[in-house]
C-alpha cells in the first residue's frame, strides 16, 4: 500500500464522519482488516478452543481484554499526554486516571 491510497481513504473517512475510521492495514497483500474483523476473529478462535468449558462474564472479560491495549497505544500516541489522551478516547481524565491505575498503567 502506498501513502497516496492510504491518505486517499483516510481523507473519505474523514469526509464521512468527521473522524478516521477504525480501518487498519495489515501486510498481506495490503488487505485491508478492521479492528471489528479482528475481535471477530479472536472471539470465534476463543469460543473454538473452549471444548465445551463452561463461559461466564465474558462481556467483562472482552473489555478488559481490549481496554487495557486501547489505554496503552492511546497513551503511546500521546506521548504519555492524559489529557489528550482522554480527548482522544472521549472520556473524562479523571476516569481515565482510574482506569490507567486499574490496569497498572499509571
Amino acid at each position: 500500500m502506498n501513502t497516496e491510497t492510504l491518505a486517499s481513504s483516510t481523507t473519505e473517512s474523514l469526509a464521512d464522519t468527521g473522524r478516521p475510521s477504525c480501518q487498519l492495514y495489515v501486510d498481506q497483500k495490503d488487505k485491508p482488516g478492521t479492528l471489528r474483523d479482528s475481535v471477530d476473529q479472536s472471539l470465534a478462535r476463543y469460543f473454538g478452543q473452549l471444548d465445551g468449558l463452561e463461559v461466564r462474564d465474558i462481556y467483562n472479560m472482552v473489555l478488559s481484554e481490549v481496554e487495557a491495549p486501547l489505554m496503552e497505544q492511546t497513551l503511546r500516541f500521546t506521548r504519555n499526554n492524559q489529557t489528550r489522551a482522554a480527548e482522544i478516547l472521549g472520556l473524562n481524565r479523571g476516569t481515565l486516571r482510574k482506569k490507567l491505575k486499574q490496569y497498572g498503567l499509571l
